[in-house]
């Protein structure tokens, strides 16, 4: 019961993992000012075009919607601004490494609370052509299909 209360999804990136064949995935924590943090509890997120980026030894989300909150003083925050990833500098150093490894990008996955802390969910994803999704889909709608027959038997 505590558990399910440590873990609050706020926004989740759904086409990524149509997009995007996921390698790995990180927690990271994100850097927020009050207002932007309010209007997460209140579940105004959107990762739609979200991607995280590399710049020096920091690791940056961009293009993370969150939209103002509306009891903020003097205006509160700038919905599309960067916001900068916590991570280890391990961790950054290997994120590093794979990125220019060539092919590789930074996806955030979902938006989340846990134990009263905002995290990211960020994945080191590979894109996906079109003809890789459609076989996807096929394998998928095959997989069904046989899980339909054993149950029938």
């Amino acid at each position: 019961m505590a558990d399910a209360k440590a873990h609050k999804v706020v926004a989740s990136n759904r086409r990524a993992r149509h997009d995007y064949e996921i390698l790995d995935t990180f927690e990271c924590g994100i850097a927020l000012v009050g207002s932007e943090v309010k209007s997460l509890r209140a579940g105004q997120a959107q990762l739609k075009d979200a991607y995280a980026s590399i710049r020096g030894t920091e690791l940056w989300l961009d293009h993370l919607h969150i939209a103002p909150y509306r009891f903020a003083r003097e205006g509160g925050h700038d919905p599309e601004r960067s916001r900068k990833l916590l991570l280890h500098r391990r961790e950054i150093a290997r994120l590093i490494g794979k990125v220019n490894e060539g092919g590789l990008t930074l996806i955030p996955l979902s938006v989340y609370f846990s134990h009263g802390l905002a995290k990211v969910e960020l994945a080191l994803a590979r894109g996906r052509r079109r003809y890789d999704k459609r076989q996807k889909i096929r394998e998928r709608t095959e997989q069904r299909e046989m899980d339909r027959s054993m149950r029938r038997r």
